[in-house]
């Protein structure tokens, strides 16, 4: 599912970014502090949190716009409270996703 965030503003202008990035990461937080990490990272903007196994790992996936706002985003999530691990298992760059939009409908 794509999302429409992919829209940067000039002026009063609305254009589609050129390029998209899709990443998922396994995130593993402290057993104490499950609840806490599962808040804060559904708080961030362009993250998804599918599933959490009974132990507590997490499958989180990020959607950004741009190379740099992934390794932001996989940053702020490193090193949230709590997190004593996230190791990214997939990325993916597109440089035209309003194509994949068109093709999906």
């Amino acid at each position: 599912m794509l999302s429409l965030k992919f829209y940067i503003s000039q002026g009063t202008r609305a254009h589609r970014a050129v390029d998209m990035n899709i990443s998922s990461i396994i995130v593993i937080p402290h057993p104490d502090r499950i609840e806490t990490v599962r808040r804060l990272v559904q708080e961030i903007d362009g993250v998804e949190l599918h599933a959490v196994s009974p132990e507590g790992k997490m499958v989180v996936t990020l959607e950004t716009a741009d190379d740099r706002a992934t390794t932001d985003t996989y940053n702020l999530i490193s090193h949230l409270d709590g997190v004593m691990s996230a190791s990214m298992v997939f990325h993916q760059h597109e440089s035209a996703p309003e194509a994949l939009i068109s093709s999906a409908a």
